[in-house]
């Protein structure tokens, strides 16, 4: 199956009033670039009219145009290798794929490939996961992944000592190439599976819970993460822009969750919430 990306040129304030609305018709992948974002998602999701009537009801809030294409696996791969760049964060981690260098003086060093897969650390929304990361103790722990991409949290939540890695999403490729860049990463606590929330059913509670997604996902199945956290186990959220905070925190404290901090990146946030 093949992606569909959309692009988006529009004024900021007109940009994070499409990426909400766009998640609502199964766009779940953004990317934010100086004149919009670009959003994606599978071909068989598109839906080209749910699309064109969003874009009209806000062409007369500002400067707004729009194009669609689809993605190939064969190119998007050929895309990739050729704009990818290495990614340093925090000092301490690096991001970057097999044909570059190891850099030097970097405690983690993550090798990605992502394939068909989003989440190579360059988006907001990953780098700031990353980050947060190193300020949980993921030794020994038990660790969901929710929504994992290219796997690169899980592969991280590995390198900080965790015992056990559940990474989850619910596309094939995502899954195998979650998989396979473990395996390069030489991740043994990883395991990679397909699926959405419903495939947590039965599982013994978790110690840490990563979750980058979106918005809307996350409101969703808040209460599914939640039942699966033992009393002051944390979880990171990331995925929604910093106005959204407030309703991720009003849902999280329906669900016993208590909001702990956030940092955030260009409009984009990642916060901790301690389960009560």
């Amino acid at each position: 199956m093949d992606f569909i990306e959309l692009t988006v040129q529009a004024p900021p304030e007109l940009a994070e009033i499409l990426v909400a609305e766009l998640g609502e018709v199964g766009f779940d992948t953004f990317e934010d670039n100086d004149a919009g974002f670009c959003a994606y998602t599978t071909e068989a999701a598109f839906d080209r009219d749910a699309v064109a009537s969003i874009m009209s009801r806000y062409e007369s809030m500002g400067e707004l145009n729009y194009s669609d294409r689809v993605i190939t696996r064969q190119n998007w791969n050929a895309e990739w290798e050729n704009n990818f760049q290495p990614l340093v964060i925090a000092d301490k981690i690096s991001v970057r794929a097999p044909f570059h260098p190891r850099p030097a003086g970097i405690r983690y060093d993550i090798e990605i490939m992502p394939r068909m897969s989003f989440g190579t650390g360059h988006h907001e929304t990953t780098a700031l996961m990353l980050e947060t990361q190193l300020d949980v103790d993921h030794r020994g722990k038990r660790v969901l992944d929710m929504g994992c991409g290219t796997g690169i949290l899980a592969i991280m939540a590995d390198k900080l000592g965790a015992r056990q890695v559940l990474a989850v999403d619910v596309e094939p490729w995502t899954v195998e190439n979650a998989a396979d860049n473990a395996l390069e990463n030489h991740c043994r606590a990883v395991e990679c599976r397909l699926g959405g929330v419903e495939v947590l059913a039965g599982e013994a509670p978790f110690d840490i819970i990563l979750a980058n997604i979106n918005r809307n996902v996350l409101l969703e199945d808040m209460a599914a993460y939640a039942a699966l956290l033992p009393t002051g186990a944390p979880i990171l959220f990331s995925g929604f822009y910093e106005e959204d905070l407030a309703l991720i925190s009003a849902e999280a404290s329906r669900r016993q969750l208590r909001y702990e901090r956030h940092r955030s990146l260009r409009g984009w946030v990642s916060a901790i919430f301690t389960k009560l």
